[in-house]
């Protein structure tokens, strides 16, 4: 069972190897690892999971291609699904990071040593001299055609058989194996690079796992739970480390002075009842001296104005009764014509 560490690790992707020179010209072969959007997709809790850990995802993959309970813990957590998801041991819930947030490079420190864990290259059915390195038969005269093979395998009649675990031909490779103590000479954050010296087990374009050095002491300055990139969420320490930083803010020197609320007495009613007689009385008056203006008071204005309506009424009924008048003459005339 793999042990508990203090914090979490990394999922990289394996790029591949190149070189660097040190400071003192010492030319140092190393791997170029990618750390392909790395994020928290889930935690274990000891309450709920009896243990506790950190489940990180890394790339992404088409959400057809996921199973359908994995596409439902993605949609609640609102996350794109991952390509590959590990977890990572560790000792205490203070060592999770919040769920969604996105882990860099410099969760490593330059000059620490790290463990990195991968699948090795496969390489199918191997004879013993590839598979467990062994020298071979004479390649001069008397060797017959047993220049590669790995000669007797048994003893004697007792026991007669051949113990398990023997070094003979048989399939290589595709095994987990584990590169201890591997030095972090370069981080980009930018590009989610990290160099690390050595070789690094797995095939290029393969998933690794980046740890802590079980066998190294750690610096005392490596970010805790994470290092996040910026678009991740902020973690609940550092939420309340701000909120115990932001300065509290003064209150405002002059405030506003509320309005003044007219209070009017009885006294104050009364005059300004009298002030709007007065206005209403001079609006009237006003009216009057108009109509004087024009000639005539507003009471013969009125009669002025029923004498016209009457005058014209008189009109329309003298014409009407002229127009039947007239009618009924020549009426009168077409029957005695018609009589005659």
């Amino acid at each position: 069972m793999t042990q508990p560490a203090h914090r979490t690790g990394l999922i990289a992707r394996k790029v591949g190897m190149t070189q660097v020179f040190r400071e003192d010209g010492r030319r140092v072969s190393a791997t170029l690892l990618h750390v392909d959007d790395c994020r928290v997709v889930g935690v274990r809790k000891l309450e709920t999971d009896g243990y506790t850990a950190v489940c990180l995802g890394a790339g992404s993959r088409k959400e057809k291609r996921v199973a359908k309970p994995q596409r439902v813990e993605y949609a609640k957590q609102g996350l794109t699904p991952a390509a590959t998801v590990r977890e990572f041991r560790v000792q205490s819930e203070e060592a999770l990071p919040p769920i969604g947030a996105a882990l860099s490079p410099q969760h490593f420190a330059v000059g620490q040593f790290v463990d990195i864990a991968g699948v090795t290259k496969g390489r199918g059915f191997a004879g013993s001299m590839k598979r467990h390195g062994f020298g071979g038969g004479r390649a001069s005269h008397g060797t017959s055609v047993s220049h590669r093979a790995h000669g007797s395998t048994g003893q004697h009649q007792d026991p007669g058989r051949v113990f398990k675990n023997k070094k003979m031909a048989g399939h290589m490779g595709a095994r987990r194996r584990t590169a201890l103590n591997l030095e972090v000479l370069a981080t980009d954050p930018e590009a989610g690079i990290l160099v690390v010296s050595g070789s690094v087990p797995g095939a290029d374009q393969t998933w690794v796992l980046v740890r802590d050095a079980v066998k190294r002491e750690a610096p005392k300055d490596l970010p805790f739970p994470a290092a996040l990139m910026g678009d991740s969420p902020p973690s609940e320490e550092a939420e309340q480390e701000n909120t115990e930083k932001a300065p509290v803010e003064a209150p405002e020197a002059a405030t506003e002075a509320p309005e003044a609320v007219e209070v009017n007495t009885p006294a104050q009613e009364e005059s300004a009842q009298e002030a709007t007689e007065a206005a209403t009385e001079a609006q009237k008056a006003t009216g009057a001296d108009t109509a004087e203006a024009k000639g005539e008071s507003a009471p013969e204005a009125a009669e002025a104005e029923a004498t016209a309506k009457g005058e014209d009424s008189a009109d329309d009924a003298t014409g009407d009764t002229a127009d039947n008048s007239a009618s009924d003459g020549a009426d009168a005339k077409k029957k005695e014509g018609d009589k005659k």
